[in-house]
């Protein structure tokens, strides 16, 4: 009796192993920013594939940090900003690489493809592919002001009327507008925290200036709306939302050049479903599918096409605020070296506790 019951109790747990295991085959588990995943889009993959989606929407910070903790567990695809993926690889190995032969590579825009595995491989590998694209800039008021570089929003005449986020973007904004290229200053940490000084100091002079220190986008955009703000260096989409809205409201390119990024995909080292993510990817980059995500979240899209079914209105406006010059002119982030964010980290703490 007692084999038979002993019996019964491991093919019931083996029973129980067995149905998480196959939960765990489909699912895909997926670490991304709102708007990347709109609903109609997951239950279309979810109904062609078979697969079904568990969402947590993050930001760099955060997606990094849930990965150090757990060395890369806990997700199967990651959509990590592509200077974010090499200096944590080396530091935590928290992705794995990427197996190029399961892509569809005929989908992705070949410049862009080829770019992102460029600032994405270490040691010969690659950890990144691109998704979604965008900038950041200056968002302003033209009824009521004119600016043209970053360092407007630190004019006397708007006292009190600006915002930034207090976030590195913002300290590499005003290292190019001080006519100093910090991206070049990468591998030279000295110099690096030398530059980052210096405009910690411009930040902290400019600190009289500002409303406030955003640090969500309801805040912010908010704030435009009501004229309370009147300049703020902004992601484009803001901008063209707002613009919508409000036609005197524009996102510009800065003369000093707008920030551009891209953000990726990445496999987590402890994916346990690859299969999941490659065909989330795959599906993502038809140019039908791309289209619909990129209006969801108001960017362009690394999709070959998609361009061509997107928004009549954001392409103009994407054309108003990127004339050819200022799309040349647009600052790429390069990977990002294992140290760098300490050093900006102690120039923020710095500005944050100046009076």
């Amino acid at each position: 009796m007692k084999v038979i019951h002993a019996f019964l109790a491991t093919s019931a747990l083996a029973l129980g192993l067995g149905t998480t295991a196959l939960a765990q085959e489909k699912t895909l588990r997926l670490l991304t920013w709102a708007d990347y995943a709109p609903a109609d889009v997951v239950a279309q993959f979810e109904k062609e594939s078979g697969y079904k989606v568990e969402l947590t929407l993050s930001n760099n910070e955060e997606m990094i940090s849930k990965l150090r903790a757990t060395g890369g567990a806990g997700f199967d695809l990651a959509q990590p900003s592509q200077d974010r993926i090499t200096g944590p690889q080396q530091e935590f190995g928290i992705y794995k690489s990427m197996d190029l032969s399961k892509l569809k590579a005929e989908l992705f825009i070949p410049s862009m493809l080829e770019a992102t595995k460029k600032n994405t491989t270490l040691g010969g590998k690659v950890y990144g592919l691109p998704h979604i694209w965008g900038t950041d800039g200056l968002v302003v008021n033209t009824s009521l002001t004119k600016m043209a570089d970053y360092p407007d929003l630190c004019r006397g005449d708007v006292k009190g009327k600006t915002a930034v986020r207090l976030k590195r973007p913002t300290l590499l904004a005003f290292a190019f507008a001080s006519g100093k290229d910090p991206f070049a200053l990468y591998s030279n940490p000295k110099a690096y925290g030398a530059l980052m000084d210096d405009v910690g100091k411009t930040m902290i002079a400019c600190k009289g200036n500002l409303k406030f220190f955003w640090d969500n986008k309801d805040q912010l955009l908010n704030g435009m709306r009501t004229g309370e703000i009147v300049g703020a260096m902004m992601w484009d989409t803001g901008g063209w939302k707002l613009n919508g809205e409000k036609a005197e409201i524009q996102f510009i390119a800065p003369k000093s050049g707008a920030l551009g990024w891209i953000d990726t995909f990445a496999i987590p080292a402890k994916g346990k479903n690859d299969a999941a993510a490659y065909a989330w990817i795959n599906f993502n980059l038809r140019p039908e599918i791309a289209a619909r995500v990129a209006k969801s979240a108001g960017n362009f899209t690394a999709s070959q096409g998609a361009d061509q079914l997107m928004d009549a209105k954001l392409k103009a406006q994407f054309a108003a605020s990127f004339p050819e010059a200022a799309l040349k002119n647009v600052k790429w982030y390069p990977a990002v070296p294992a140290g760098i964010e300490e050093i900006e980290g102690r120039v923020l703490d710095r500005i944050k506790a100046a009076n």
